[in-house]
């Protein structure tokens, strides 16, 4: 045997060694289940599955928070993108979750329908249309869809401008984001707080146009939170860990290529990377778990009816930075806490 056949036939060896150690590696991999809305922050979980090591994740799209939470707390799923409120209103009610990362905040904006003529950020101008309207008997009809984020940013936000949205307007709930174009176009509603890439589609479409950014208030622009059950924690602990370093290769990957984020917005929704590339505007990739806005958060929820207990001590409790520790190699007061 010649040299050169002996180092071919020890390439060839060492290679189909490599591959059966990494077909087996691929197979020993625990699998979980992620579920994911339909927003523009919330799509780029799609890419979670190819940026995992050491864990092998399906990716479920939803159509909204709501849907996701659902399939969390019924264990169809093991974690979940969902959002500061899913998380609050689910300890609210008793539910089984815990808090592990961050991944992307904002998204969130009010857009104002054709028939409505007011300025950017002109809260005097809303609060006299208000008026107005109630008086004729014709209360301005407010949407957005209630229990996602951009409920409780609008929500605060009127507050803090001495809006009653229980009271001075009338409240319509949209559950689906993706309605929301067609219901303000149809004159079905007035004033909408919706999520991109829709608020975004809507601006570039003429169907409606830019009021404000709802964050003056306790949740400041904070939006998507990673969450998973103590189930899930205690039975696949390395596999949650792994979960949580592909949600931050996500968020590192965002901020720095925002290529991927337009094409798979693209991808799920069907819209112009034009309309993806402007909602991107109105977003920020963030892996960090923010525990003070986080109790603010459900203050804020009680003082609006949101909720009906005192859910601060459970918020607290149930942040989990464990693994954003392990992943970025930080300590949590680096991390939110």
């Amino acid at each position: 045997m010649t040299f050169r056949s002996l180092t071919l036939t020890t390439v060839t060896a060492a290679f189909l060694a490599f591959s059966a150690a990494a077909t087996a590696q691929a197979a020993d991999a625990e699998k979980l289940k992620l579920g994911f809305a339909k927003c523009a922050h919330c799509l780029p979980m799609a890419l979670t599955p190819e940026l995992a090591k050491g864990v092998e994740i399906e990716a479920i799209n939803f159509n909204s928070g709501n849907d996701v939470l659902t399939a969390l707390v019924s264990k169809s799923i093991d974690m979940a993108q969902v959002t500061y409120l899913h998380y609050i209103t689910a300890l609210d009610k008793g539910f089984d979750v815990v808090a592990v990362s961050g991944q992307v905040n904002g998204g969130s904006e009010i857009v104002v329908g054709k028939g409505i003529t007011l300025k950017a950020d002109d809260w005097d101008g809303l609060k006299k249309l208000i008026a107005e309207r109630k008086e004729k008997g014709e209360p301005l009809r407010v949407a957005a869809s209630r229990g996602n984020a951009q409920d409780i940013h609008m929500r605060g936000a009127f507050q803090k401008h001495g809006i009653n949205v229980n009271k001075d307007v009338q409240f319509i709930n949209i559950p689906n984001p993706s309605d929301h174009a067609a219901a303000l176009q149809r004159g079905e509603v007035d004033v909408i707080c919706t999520v991109e890439p829709f608020a975004s589609q809507i601006r570039q479409t003429g169907v409606g146009t830019h009021f404000a950014l709802p964050y003056d208030q306790a949740a400041g622009n904070l939006t998507n939170l990673i969450v998973t059950r103590s189930d899930v924690i205690k039975d696949h602990p390395k596999a949650v860990e792994a979960t949580v370093g592909s949600v931050v290769a996500l968020v590192d990957k965002l901020k720095s290529d925002q290529t991927v984020w337009v094409d798979v917005i693209n991808k799920y929704t069907g819209m112009d990377k034009a309309v993806a590339t402007e909602a991107l505007k109105n977003a920020s990739p963030d892996y960090a778990i923010h525990k003070d806005s986080t109790l603010a958060i459900a203050t804020m929820m009680r003082e609006l009816k949101y909720i009906s207990n005192d859910v601060t001590a459970a918020a607290e409790k149930n942040l989990d930075y464990t693994f954003l520790e392990a992943v970025t190699k930080k300590p949590k007061s680096e991390l939110g806490f």
